[in-house]
């Protein structure tokens, strides 16, 4: 009754499930591209200048409806999530140490997550596309784990911004 399977069976079905996991993994390669350009459609975001000759940057939403970009902040190249809601451009602490941020205060900021202590500095130089923004204040948040920026009204606010339909145009004033 109790019979012994052949070894070629086995290794039959030990390669069947090694093929099968490296297809998993070779559609995972193929297709993260697909995906990344999905979270953030605005790798390299178009930009231009208006018929007044002022920088603009022209952005898609993302498939959340959030507008992603990247952009750089002192020269090095950061991811952006353009958020109105937020006062300073709200930087997250492991990202602040790869840019060589240093603080010079700190107080508490209401955020969805609650009240957290945020550390004050000021971005010498923030672009996106051709759109240039110096001397920006912005908060080093400790409690933030994600990879993006937020990049608030301390930096929208020196821009004219403008919706319409899943674009958003930003505009030098």
């Amino acid at each position: 009754m109790n019979q012994k399977t052949p070894p070629e069976i086995s290794f039959a079905k030990y390669f069947v499930w090694v093929a099968w996991i490296i297809a998993i993994g070779l559609l995972v390669f193929f297709f993260q591209d697909l995906l990344d350009e999905q979270w953030n459609p605005n790798s390299s975001p178009e930009f231009r200048l208006s018929n007044s000759g002022k920088a603009e940057v022209v952005l898609a939403q993302n498939r959340a409806g959030h507008y992603v970009v990247k952009g750089t902040i002192n020269g090095k190249a950061v991811t952006f999530l353009l958020d109105t809601g937020a006062t300073n451009v709200s930087i997250p602490a492991h990202i602040a140490d790869n840019l060589n941020l240093t603080s010079t205060g700190s107080h508490i900021a209401q955020t969805a997550n609650g009240n957290v202590r945020v550390f004050d500095t000021t971005l010498n130089e923030l672009s996106i596309g051709n759109l240039f923004l110096y001397d920006v204040r912005a908060s080093i948040n400790p409690g933030m784990k994600s990879d993006e920026i937020l990049l608030g009204m301390s930096a929208l606010k020196q821009v004219e911004f403008n919706q319409s339909g899943t674009q958003l145009t930003l505009k030098e004033r």
